[in-house]
């Protein structure tokens, strides 16, 4: 392939058209029409000279193919991203207050070292954190810009996908030498639990599997997740949490494999009114780009 005739505005169709595994899907997320997204997937597989979508009844099936080029692609947007943020921030200066709402495990673990680096490279922007489990109402103006678990539906508000917290069972190690390992789902009736005090997530859960909360022993009750994971590091049972944080502490090990925790996926959101100010929009695209950086690395604790 000859790199200098490669059109690299291709790259952005195949990313969301691999993410969201349909045209209408991708077109929807991206705003191009999907005659022109399937022109630019067609392109693109010209210019490769390889397959990267199987067209089936239910969408887009990417090949081995696409797999493999996802992660130079993404480094591709990544590296447009900072080139644009770079060249847009030159010559101007970006200031001012940004309201940021995030949940305690998001808030305390994932986002100081990447707010230490905004505060590098934004130095006169200052971040009011917002710190809550519940969704704040961007539309209300309770935040200027949030970190969701959930994708939200108002249209006046814009939204990115930019990774996902998946959740596990897990214990410290001191635990797991006093009680034992447990290898099956039936065998955490016999072992501490670290569930919720009002929310019943867990319990649900445990119900799902057939398991009685009746049946449940439980080491701690807790809506704090920060308590939850102090708790789970402190040896009071089994809790479960992201693994972004277990993967930060060698003293935590994650537990039962088999059984399918929920996956969170995490949506950066700012009113579309705000997303024309300078401000918002550095904010914005710094967050977009480095959270996913981040996710790719444990967590310090």
């Amino acid at each position: 392939m000859n790199t200098s005739n490669f059109n690299w505005a291709l790259i952005p169709s195949f990313l969301a058209a691999l993410e969201h595994g349909s045209l209408m899907g991708a077109a929807r997320a991206t705003g191009v029409s999907q005659p022109t997204l399937g022109r630019h997937i067609a392109e693109l597989e010209e210019q490769l000279k390889l397959v990267l979508f199987e067209r089936t009844g239910r969408g887009l099936q990417p090949t081995a193919q696409a797999l493999e080029l996802a992660e130079a692609a993404h480094a591709m947007q990544d590296g447009a991203a900072r080139f644009s943020r770079m060249a847009s921030g030159s010559g101007q200066t970006v200031q001012g207050r940004v309201r940021l709402s995030a949940s305690q495990p998001v808030a305390c673990f994932l986002l100081p070292p990447i707010l230490a680096r905004m505060r590098q490279a934004l130095p006169d922007v200052v971040v009011d954190l917002q710190v809550t489990n519940s969704v704040s109402n961007l539309l209300m103006r309770e935040a200027d810009m949030a970190l969701r678990m959930v994708r939200p539906e108002q249209s006046s508000l814009v939204a990115k996908h930019i990774g996902q917290m998946a959740l596990r069972a897990c214990a410290s190690h001191s635990y797991l030498q006093r009680k034992g390992t447990p290898l099956q789902p039936a065998d955490l009736l016999a072992h501490d639990l670290i569930t919720g005090d009002r929310n019943t997530e867990i319990e649900d859960g445990f119900a799902a599997l057939g398991f009685a909360a009746s049946g449940l022993r439980h080491g701690l009750r807790t809506d704090d997740l920060i308590a939850h994971w102090s708790a789970v590091k402190a040896g009071l049972g089994v809790g479960f949490v992201s693994e972004h944080l277990i993967d930060s502490d060698p003293t935590v090990k994650a537990i039962l494999p088999m059984i399918e925790l929920p996956v969170f996926p995490i949506w950066l959101t700012v009113h579309r009114e705000l997303r024309t100010s300078a401000l918002m929009r550095a904010v914005f695209d710094f967050l977009g780009d480095e959270v996913p950086l981040a996710l790719a690395e444990p967590a310090k604790t």
